[in-house]
């Protein structure tokens, strides 16, 4: 396994063990968090009982795989415990998530959950949003053009994220347009403008969701907890 690998597993371990049973589990999208679901499988077999909330249709058909029950957030309505990844996450557990495009339903299934867990490994931690990652914005595809050309003039370069040679879908039938804006200064401040632009769904700025961070590193795992 590589090392970077080690890391995220590491931390996925380190993360169910916060996982209880009977819980609701929200159950994340990438590969950091198909090591925690994996894990979770594991201990479903092994006689844990829980029931997971896919935040994609890649998550819900790994867990299907696995045998964990699953409910879909209509049913929950709440949940105990999320726990995925992410892309970068800044001192002050603000995240860029998004890179496989999961990421409306990643917030719903985040903003449902009484705790949300972040798996990473240390080099997703950044001292500023932006510097190693594209914001990925989900927009209707009716508008997307009209997406663009707004999230343009807040201060980006917005590209349509392809799949081969057509426009990536996501699972809940819209586009994302990455979007390059370079160190993001104020990231709570962008992530209010973006939402107020016509024909965007969402953004991959998550601000203040994360409670709790697992860092895989090479010889360790560490847990920090966001301050109140």
């Amino acid at each position: 396994m590589k090392s970077m690998d080690l890391s995220k597993q590491r931390a996925a371990d380190s993360a169910l063990k916060l996982v209880r049973a009977g819980q609701v589990v929200g159950l994340g999208t990438g590969s950091t968090a198909k090591f925690a679901i994996e894990g979770l499988g594991k201990m479903v077999r092994e006689g844990l009982a829980v029931k997971g909330v896919p935040t994609s249709i890649a998550t819900e058909r790994l867990a299907t795989e696995l045998g964990i029950p699953l409910l879909d957030l209509n049913e929950a309505e709440t949940i105990d415990i999320t726990v995925d990844g992410a892309d970068e996450v800044d001192p002050d557990f603000n995240m860029i998530k998004g890179g496989g495009g999961a990421l409306t339903r990643e917030k719903l299934v985040a903003l449902a959950s009484t705790k949300r867990v972040i798996l990473v490994d240390e080099s997703k931690l950044v001292q500023k949003l932006g510097i190693s990652r594209l914001l990925p914005v989900e927009v209707l595809p009716f508008s997307w053009k009209m997406s663009a050309r707004l999230l343009t003039e807040l201060g980006c370069t917005a590209k349509l994220r392809l799949q081969g040679e057509k426009p990536f879908v996501t699972d809940n039938g819209n586009h994302i347009l990455d979007c390059q804006f370079g160190v993001i200064e104020d990231p709570v401040a962008l992530e209010k403008g973006i939402k107020l632009l016509p024909g965007v769904i969402d953004s991959g700025l998550f601000i203040g969701i994360a409670d709790t961070l697992v860092i895989g590193f090479d010889d360790r795992v560490e847990i920090r907890e966001r301050s109140a």
